[in-house]
């Protein structure tokens, strides 16, 4: 089995709060951190300007990180959009149905990601793929449990006859939890940035300015992250 390099990560980087957490979470740790990204049609493509003002601003944030920051791959998956009959890639209405699934789960998506991701990694030596994806704050996508990420990255693994590990930061903390991990990381400089310029928002709203953020504020994902803020900014009144 080939042994990739344990220094040199691929962060699967969409330009939302979470995967800019766990970008911000490799360049802390990485010598070598490069980024890949999808277009599959997303209705809020405007996360793909997003991923590339976080890109900047981190890259201008320290010394380090800027060599840190490598090449930055965006992959087209518009395929994927077409065969998704789901909120994320139509102009449909969000709904989750009794029992069911969010009408924005993408099926697969977490998944081709992660292979392609792999795919990057055997090229470019990297040893460690690092994603955002978090089983304890979430929209119930059954792509997002550790379970699923630890099938793949082993079927990866045995598929691509390398050794290669998977980083999920923010897997087991909720929204609060993990602006706190960013104001660990980089202090109140770096919570600003990734709140100003990470995207969140399903609808792809970026004319409305909360205290969280850019977005519609009625969309599964801005109340989520809404509450994440204001749980964060609670707790650090009391503390």
């Amino acid at each position: 089995m080939q042994t990739l390099n344990k220094d040199k990560a691929i962060v699967i980087f969409s330009g939302g709060q979470d995967s800019s957490i766990a970008l911000a979470y490799a360049l802390d740790r990485f010598q070598s951190v490069e980024t890949i990204g999808f277009d599959y049609g997303q209705r809020h493509a405007v996360e793909l300007g997003a991923r590339s003002a976080i890109r900047r601003e981190f890259a201008s944030f320290s010394p380090d990180w800027s060599d840190r920051l490598g090449q930055d791959t965006l992959i087209d998956l518009t395929g994927l959009g077409r065969i998704s009959e789901t909120s994320m890639t139509r102009d449909t209405p969000i709904v989750t149905p009794e029992g069911g699934l969010p009408s924005t789960f993408v099926p697969g998506r977490n998944l081709i990601f992660l292979t392609y991701a792999g795919a990057l990694a055997y090229k470019r030596d990297a040893g460690v793929l690092v994603a955002g994806m978090c089983e304890a704050d979430y929209s119930g996508y059954p792509d997002c449990r550790s379970e699923t990420l630890d099938a793949q990255i082993n079927a990866l693994r045995l598929g691509m006859d390398m050794e290669i590990a998977l980083e999920t930061p923010l897997m087991a903390i909720d929204k609060a939890e993990s602006w706190r991990l960013a104001e660990r990381i980089g202090g109140g400089r770096l919570v600003a940035i990734i709140n100003e310029n990470s995207h969140t928002c399903y609808l792809g709203v970026r004319s409305e300015r909360h205290a969280w953020g850019y977005g519609c504020g009625t969309c599964p994902a801005c109340e989520l992250r809404e509450k994440g803020w204001r749980d964060y900014q609670r707790e650090e009144t009391v503390a």
